[in-house]
């Protein structure tokens, strides 16, 4: 059996959408077969975004924040500081994986996440994401060039909620969104939280945790 590719994670603190954006696409169109893949950690300053089929309707009220358009599958949805983004830049043939696999991989990993602080969460076969109770509180968005994945994942944690009232998250009106600060009484550590996350994708991916 061949050796799981190197797989490298990357905390890249608060960064803007936009050049983030352009260094996803430009690490996937520059990468080789050698090269190893990569999870992105980080955070964004205020901003929605818009999925490649997302619709101008489901914005309602952007007003003073930034709307960028995006290749990724889905609809509208928001990113601001408090918000854990994970970008998965990975080789898709190279690990064996369809596109579902890796959507459930990382759903299955957020449920993983929240299982250790208390919450019992799920996807939805009919909308992607993670859920607990019915509020929303993990989105998710990919796209895959030439066998190559990227965008990710955006889970909420300590945020401004807000500008979710502003959009029809993910296309759907009145979905109620929930981040993770209004279900447990610990305060909410994003450095832990990244730390487990990254564990659990490594596990559902197939690397061997550290």
């Amino acid at each position: 059996m061949a050796p799981v590719p190197e797989l490298l994670i990357r905390d890249l603190g608060l960064v803007d959408y936009q050049p983030t954006l352009e260094a996803m696409r430009r690490f996937t169109d520059e990468r080789g077969a050698e090269t190893p893949d990569e999870i992105w950690l980080l955070q964004h300053p205020r901003v929605f975004t818009q999925g490649q089929a997302g619709k101008a309707e489901h914005v309602l009220a952007a007003g003073d924040i930034p709307i960028i358009q995006a290749e990724r599958g889905g609809q509208v949805t928001y990113h601001g500081p408090g918000q854990l983004v994970a970008y998965l830049l990975l080789d898709l043939r190279r690990l064996g994986l369809g596109v579902r696999e890796l959507v459930t991989a990382m759903e299955q990993a957020l449920v993983e996440v929240l299982q250790l602080h208390g919450l019992e969460a799920a996807p939805k076969p009919d909308a992607p994401g993670v859920y607990v109770d019915g509020a929303k509180i993990a989105s998710l968005g990919l796209r895959v060039r030439r066998g190559c994945s990227f965008h990710g994942l955006a889970l909420n944690l300590d945020m401004d909620m807000e500008p979710f009232q502003r959009i029809n998250p993910c296309g759907y009106s009145g979905l109620r969104m929930v981040q993770l600060r209004e279900l447990v009484e610990e305060p909410v550590s994003i450095t832990l939280i990244q730390q487990q996350l990254s564990q659990a994708l490594k596990r559902r991916l197939g690397y061997v945790a550290d």
